[in-house]
């Protein structure tokens, strides 16, 4: 077994269960969300985790479809390698027709780091992985871009886009925002509104693998394999625009 494995097995699992993810939205349409919704979360984790147990049988997995029970399995805790997995990650968008903002998350943590992920776009045709992470853009002259929830954008990062002179950018999941970071559609994510650690574990990995900065909202590290997997801020930019950002959340929130 070898990291670059690793790499290869993220990227191939994240992209086959997004395909499997599109044929299910076929397969079901869109007139019952919730039902749709439901299957795209349950086939995803079954195909992820049956997969991950045949390829990696030693390895721990933390995901969001896993029961109680299992998130508070105590082997996560003396695991080397522990696979975090998002099989959906923006099930509201998933069950949208027309919307591409969803994604598949697939990381491995091992002895204490991130170190192999893939974020999965079915919609929009692409994966994002460790193995072979985008080249970042430069940030712009002009205004730039930060992605926020469409939902519940926090408050303070209305205010931060003022101040920094920034737009913001509403864009569904989690992994969505983190990748448009990447490909160069806005210049950085901000969040504080709660979430966990496989909402932002594989994004995370691509991300640091590319050169992103990617931190807390105070700057602290991201740390993931924590008994509770709660992980709710967040903040991932081009790396030349985050102590200005930084700045910025901290007058915000004084």
């Amino acid at each position: 077994m070898t990291i670059r494995d690793d790499h290869v097995v993220a990227g191939d699992l994240a992209t086959q269960a997004g395909e499997k993810l599109l044929e299910i939205r076929k397969e079901l349409g869109f007139s019952e969300p919730a039902v749709l919704r439901s299957e795209g979360d349950r086939r995803s984790h079954v195909f992820l985790t049956e997969s991950l147990a045949r390829l990696r049988p030693s390895d721990v997995i933390l995901s969001e479809e896993a029961t109680r029970e299992e998130r508070l399995d105590p082997r996560r805790q003396t695991a080397e390698r522990v696979w975090i997995i998002d099989p959906l990650d923006g099930t509201r968008e998933f069950a949208e027709d027309g919307r591409a903002d969803w994604a598949v998350h697939v990381a491995l943590w091992e002895r204490g780091s991130l170190v192999a992920g893939a974020v999965a776009l079915p919609a929009q045709g692409r994966t994002l992985t460790t193995a072979a992470p985008p080249p970042l853009r430069q940030a712009p002259d002009k205004r730039i871009r930060i992605a926020v929830s469409r939902t519940r954008p926090p408050e303070f990062v209305q205010r931060l886009a003022y101040l920094v002179g920034a737009d913001l950018v509403p864009i569904g999941s989690a992994g969505a925002k983190i990748s448009a970071v990447l490909t160069g559609e806005v210049e950085a994510y901000v969040h504080a509104g709660g979430q966990y650690e496989w909402d932002s574990a594989a994004p995370v990995a691509v991300a640091q693998a590319a050169g992103a900065y990617a931190s807390r909202i105070d700057g602290s590290p991201l740390t993931y394999n924590k008994v509770d997997p709660s992980l709710p801020d967040i903040l991932v930019s081009l790396p030349e625009l985050a102590p200005t950002l930084l700045a910025g959340i901290r007058d915000q929130r004084r």
